[in-house]
């Protein structure tokens, strides 16, 4: 048995939108049992473009049941069925948190139509439940309303479930005897046709979590081990780039999380092909990650895409010996090199505040506090009074001093060795002088004692706040087959 599900929505986040409209029709695979649709109150106002989109406005569901009123109805409904939907993982995932809200897990097996759909009638202009209705000939009413959709997805999969048991003419002529061939491949030899259906539904509940243009054998073929992935359309464009120690669980790991907004589903509904780069070295895809993030700035990846950072911290020592920690520009006008690049000067601003603040430095030192005389922070006895020379360089340094440490790596020169892309490989990550100058990769025999050999072994990346912070962290945990060779 199945549901064929559709919600209407306040938008297009579960985890703060809620259910309008809700449709369910019971198909026992050969047609229609059994029906529910009602509007629902969804306990908030429905947003304007909303109303324009599905026609339902805050008067029509003024009066009408709260989710938890027909929740029980849902329930028994959808018992022992598969859940279909078109983007089942839209209308699972507001269904999940609704129940969730009560105190409920709701739990069932779903099957996806965009899915099942593009693997049985394939090459068609597009598969959204409007367009894909009408290249097949379904007739879709009330578009945009709960029932409406869910009465054509319905049909949609009843025509699927045809596909699977004889091959049938489709409009403008599409042949569909190649997918009954891919389909006979998936039923053992010597099964009844109703076989094929029977696997063809496995086979789509099985991939439910996959993107819709995404194969099992690509999933599959995914490495067990540390590198970069990249999501692409189908245009070949990058879309996605992230990393891992385990590619293939990562990736596993993102096609089963539920559906958080719209936005998270035509991601997961963009991704055509998948592929990767090996690093060996978690370091190493952390910090190609970054790299990769702010070259290609793919659509989905909002951390890290900046690639200019024109503000930093940096230190100066005035007159009486004073050291001083400023704010300020950082780009080819500004010829110092400031102790860490930010992304404007307000972030800096607010970095040397809080720098401030833990180390007891002072506010008019550090530029933040424009006066004459006393900082304010002397005024409520949290400076000790150097804006005023009552605390003696030696002191005050010695906190600025500590306020760098926390800024800096540990050494200022340094190589981290790591494992390579296979046993007989080593990487190599090299910062100097307190800035990351790149990483590459050396034969596992590769002996070095200057810093100039690690030099010519690595490829140049960009040093900034980024890569200041991944490494830094990094460093803060041993990690297996790493060592850490110190110069100066």
């Amino acid at each position: 048995m199945y549901a064929i599900v559709d919600l209407e929505t306040t938008g297009g986040q579960p985890t703060q939108d809620r259910i309008t409209e809700i449709a369910i029709y019971v198909h026992d695979g050969e047609k229609i049992v059994d029906e529910f649709s009602s509007l629902l109150n969804p306990g908030q106002a429905i947003p304007p473009f909303i109303t324009q989109l599905t026609g339902i406005t805050n008067d029509m569901v003024r009066d009408a049941p709260k989710f938890h009123e027909v929740a029980r109805r849902v329930v028994e409904m959808t018992e022992g069925c598969v859940f279909v939907a078109h983007n089942v993982r839209f209308d699972y995932s507001f269904l999940k948190k609704e129940f969730a809200d009560l105190g409920y897990n709701y739990s069932r097996k779903t099957l996806c139509t965009v899915r099942l759909s593009r693997s049985l009638m394939p090459g068609l202009p597009s598969y959204s439940l409007g367009k894909l209705c009408q290249s097949i000939g379904i007739p879709l009413e009330n578009r945009h309303r709960a029932a409406g959709d869910a009465h054509a997805t319905a049909l949609l999969f009843g025509r699927l479930l045809k596909i699977t048991q004889e091959s049938e003419e489709l409009p403008h002529g599409q042949d569909t005897s190649h997918t009954l061939a891919r389909v006979d491949a998936l039923a053992p030899a010597g099964k009844k046709p109703s076989a094929r259906r029977v696997a063809a539904v496995q086979q789509a509940i099985k991939t439910a979590l996959l993107p819709p243009l995404i194969t099992p054998e690509k999933v599959a073929s995914l490495p067990q081990a540390t590198g970069v992935y990249y999501f692409h359309n189908e245009a070949g464009d990058v879309i996605y780039v992230g990393k891992s120690i385990n590619i293939y669980k990562r990736i596993q790991q993102h096609f089963a999380v539920d559906v958080k907004s719209r936005k998270s589903l035509e991601f997961k509904n963009s991704i055509a092909d998948i592929t990767w780069e090996l690093t060996g070295s978690e370091l190493v895809a952390l910090l190609y990650e970054s790299h990769l993030i702010k070259l290609l700035k793919p659509a989905y990846n909002r951390a890290q895409r900046r690639s200019v950072f024109p503000a930093g911290i940096y230190l100066r020592t005035d007159e009486q010996g004073y050291k001083r920690l400023a704010y300020g520009r950082a780009d080819a006008r500004n010829a110092e090199v400031p102790i860490i690049a930010l992304g404007n000067q307000f972030k800096a601003q607010g970095f040397l505040y809080h720098k401030v603040a833990k180390y007891n430095l002072c506010q008019k030192l550090c530029g933040l506090y424009k006066t004459p005389g006393a900082c304010f922070d002397y005024q409520v006895h949290r400076c000790q009074g150097a804006c005023l020379g009552l605390e003696p360089p030696e002191s005050y340094n010695q906190r600025v001093d500590e306020a760098i440490d926390s800024i800096r790596y540990e050494h200022e020169t340094f190589v981290v060795i790591g494992p390579g892309r296979s046993e007989l490989e080593k990487t190599i990550v090299l910062v100097e002088n307190g800035y990351y100058r790149g990483f590459g990769y050396v034969d596992e025999t590769f002996s070095a004692r200057r810093i100039q050999d690690f030099r010519e072994v690595i490829q140049p990346y960009n040093d900034n706040k980024d890569t200041q912070q991944i490494i830094r962290q990094y460093l803060r945990t041993k990690r297996k087959g790493e060592r850490v060779k110190v110069f100066g």
